[in-house]
Order: structure tokens, then sequence, then C-alpha cells
């Protein structure tokens, strides 16, 4: 089951270090420490007199560090992560040299009997050992300062698309009240109401919300269309299960642009009105299908005008959020303009 975060949160300063202790990376740093084990005996050896023997004994030793140094440091992450950068690299950086000294001096207390250290050796080990460390841990810091930095660029780009939407909604919401002023006081109140409540939800901050979340605030944005159009504009909702509405999530203000459209550039346009439907199918992935009438001139269109812009805001942010595993397709088959969204399946926390 894969979960996300309601807000995207760029990491806390010390926490640069990726989790040492998966399967995958205890492979890799296996396959490095070998890599690694291997250039030293060629260094120290040459290719034509390589010693299997001696490749043995280095590649136990780089071993004994590289795994040691990484089941040290997997606790101490969370730690890591109220510390400043600088202090939590040092910190790591310190526990690999002291891990080297221990394999070093117990390596040649074994291989010695017992016998004399050899500090010129040991001093060999903490050298290579500290220039591959810092390497590491520097490599390990730029990584996350450009995950942060995308991040950071992710939040403002999602930010924008979603404020160009907004006042396009408000201004089509006040021309929908203002007309029906005069009509229906009563039911202008109620509008208001509704209003309300959709820009509670527009001015929150979550990237992400519920399913059930934003199918109410479209239900109540039809519902402000409805007082205004009467009979004309007719509603189908197929959903799946409260459940399955309440724990998976989609983008914020990604449905109701569509619904939005669906009324205005689709059953608004035409004398007799017509039926919007919108159907929700979640298996392995999130798929969501919007159909409305169009008239007849706009058949030979590939997207009815009007539509593109908001279309084109809900394509940026799917790509943004998920990137080649989202999608949104058009198509205008039988005087009916369909629109599909898909995207991977995620769940609350």
């Amino acid at each position: 089951m894969m979960s996300v975060n309601s807000e995207n949160k760029p990491t806390p300063p010390g926490d640069f270090l990726p989790d040492l202790c998966g399967v995958q990376a205890v492979f890799a740093l296996v396959l490095i420490g070998e890599l690694l084990a291997l250039a030293l005996v060629v260094v120290d050896r040459g290719v034509v007199s390589f010693d299997w023997s001696h490749f043995g004994t280095v590649s136990m030793m780089v071993q004994w560090v590289v795994l040691s140094s990484a089941g040290s440091l997997c606790p101490l992450r969370p730690w890591f992560r109220r510390l400043p950068s600088w202090l939590a690299g040092f910190i790591g950086y310190a526990i690999i040299l002291l891990l080297t000294a221990l394999v070093s001096l117990l390596g040649q207390w074994v291989l010695n009997m017992g016998g004399r250290v050899d500090l010129a050796s040991l001093a060999q080990h903490l050298v290579v050992s500290g220039v591959f460390a810092g390497i590491a841990l520097r490599y390990f810091y730029i990584q996350q300062q450009l995950h942060n930095q995308e991040q950071a660029e992710l939040i403002a780009r999602i930010q924008a698309l979603q404020s160009r939407i907004r006042p396009h909604f408000l201004f089509n919401s006040m021309n929908s009240i203002a007309s029906l002023i005069a009509i229906s006081p009563v039911q202008a109140e109620k509008m208001v109401e509704d209003l309300s409540h959709l820009f509670r939800a527009s001015l929150s901050e979550p990237t992400m919300v519920s399913l059930k979340s934003e199918l109410v605030l479209c239900q109540r944005f039809a519902a402000i269309e409805q007082l205004r159009l009467g009979d004309r504009l007719k509603l189908e909702w197929q959903l799946p299960g409260e459940q399955i509405l309440c724990d998976v999530v989609i983008p914020s203000f990604l449905l109701q642009p569509l619904v939005e459209n669906a009324i205005y550039h689709g059953v608004q346009a035409i004398p007799e009105g017509g039926l919007v439907r919108l159907s929700v199918a979640v298996s392995a992935a999130v798929e969501i299908q919007v159909i409305n009438p169009v008239v007849a001139r706009q058949q030979a269109e590939a997207v009815p005008q009007g539509n593109g812009i908001a279309l084109q805001n809900i394509r940026n942010r799917l790509c943004a959020l998920y990137g080649q595993n989202a999608l949104l397709r058009t198509e205008i088959k039988q005087g009916e303009f369909k629109v599909l969204v898909k995207y991977p399946k995620l769940y609350s926390e």
C-alpha cells in the first residue's frame, strides 16, 4: 500500500542520509564495497600479480567497515533530522572513521595473532576510508539538496496552476448568483452558503485530498448550477463505496474544473440542456470520466472552445505530480465530449 502526505514538505536539514538498511541499499553497498576492494588490490599488487587471498582479506575488511557503518548510521537518522547538516555530516564521518579504526585494529590483531599493531597500515586504512566516506557523504548531501529544490519548484508550480483555476471559478460562480438574486432570493442565499463552502476548500493548502472531499466540492458546485439552470441540468454520479472514497486521494481542485467545463461549455450552450455524467472507478489506478453533451458546431472540434485552458492546467498538474504515470484524454464521439483522467492509486495517511 502506498501513502502520500497531504503536503509536500522540504526534508529537514540533517536528513540527507538515505535509508541504508533497505535490501536494495545493502546490495548496492556490498557491490560497491567489492569494487572498492578490487580497486585497492589492483593498485597495490597490479593486474599481473593479482593475489586472490589478499583480495579476500581486503574484501572482508572493506565489507566490515561498509556494513557496520551502514548499520550504525541507520538508527541515527531520526536523531540526525534534528541537527544542522554540517553537524550530522561531521558525526556520521567520525563514526565511519571510528569503525574503520576498530576494524583495522581487530584485523591486525587476528592476522598477527595478537602481535604488534602496524600504525602505518592503520593510517593508510583511515586515509582511504576518510576519502571515500567524505565523497559518499558529500554526494548524499548534494542529492538531498537537489531533491529539496525539485520539491520546492513542484509546490510552487502546482500552486501557480491552482491560482489560475480559482479566479475563473469565482467569476463564474458570482455570475450565477447575480442571475439568481432577482428570481429567487432564498435560492440565492443557499447558493451563497454553498459558495462559502467551496471557497473554504479552495483557500486550504493541502495538495492532496480524499476523493470524497473532492466529490463533495463538485456536488456543491453542481448544486449552485442546478439552482440557476433548473431542469436543463441533469447529473448522474457513478461512484465506488464510501470507504474507498474516504481512503483514496486526488489532487485538490482537479475534478471541479472538469464539472464546471461540462456545465458551462456543454449543458449551458444547449437550449434544452443535457446530462452530465461523472464516474469513478478504483482498481490499480484511479479512473475518472466526465461526459457531457456538445452542440452540433462543436462536434468537429477535438476540444470544445473554452475547455482548453482548464484541461491544460489539469494536465500540467498531473504531469508535475505523477509524471508519465498519469494521463488526461479527451474525445468527442456521438455528440458527447468525454474526458478521462487516470492516475496511480494512493492512500491518505
